[in-house]
C-alpha cells in the first residue's frame, strides 16, 4: 500500500532485531516487483562508516545505500536513539511493532514519531484488531 498508493520509495531500516529483519525481508522481496524502490541502511556507529570496521551482517549487496547519520550523541545506546529519531525525521510514514512497553527504544521512538505527526503504522495495533 504504501509503495502503489502513497507512492513512497526511500525505505530506511536499522538493522537491530527480528522485526528490522522481518521488515527488510518484505521490502528485499517487493523489491522484485517493485525495482525502483531503495532500501538504505543507517549506520548509527561512525566507525561502521569504513568497510573494515563494519560488521559481517551489513552487506551492500542488501542495501541500495548505507549512509551514517551524523548524530549528537556518541554513547552506544542513544545513539541508536538518535539514529531512529534521524530516520522518522526523513520519513513521511513510519512502520513500527511497538507493545506500549515505556521502557522499550521502539516505545520512545514511537512517542517521537507521535511528536513530529508522522504517519504511523504499528502493526501490533494492527494485529490485535
Amino acid at each position: 500500500m504504501l509503495i502503489t498508493k502513497e507512492n513512497v520509495r526511500l525505505f530506511y531500516f536499522g538493522g537491530f532485531g527480528e522485526f528490522d529483519d522481518l521488515c527488510h525481508k518484505i521490502v528485499s522481496e517487493l523489491k522484485n516487483k517493485y525495482p525502483n524502490i531503495y532500501r538504505i541502511f543507517c549506520l548509527s556507529d561512525p566507525r561502521h562508516q569504513r568497510l573494515s570496521k563494519r560488521p559481517i551482517w551489513i552487506k551492500d549487496e542488501d542495501y541500495e545505500e548505507i549512509i551514517y547519520l551524523n548524530l549528537i550523541n556518541d554513547y552506544w545506546y542513544k545513539r541508536i536513539y538518535f539514529r531512529n529519531c534521524e530516520m522518522i525525521d526523513r520519513s513521511d510514514f513510519v512502520v513500527f511493532y511497538v507493545n506500549h512497553s515505556e521502557r522499550s527504544g521502539a516505545y520512545k521512538a514511537l512517542q517521537y514519531a507521535i511528536k513530529k505527526k508522522k504517519q504511523i503504522i504499528n502493526i501490533c495495533d494492527v494485529l490485535k484488531v
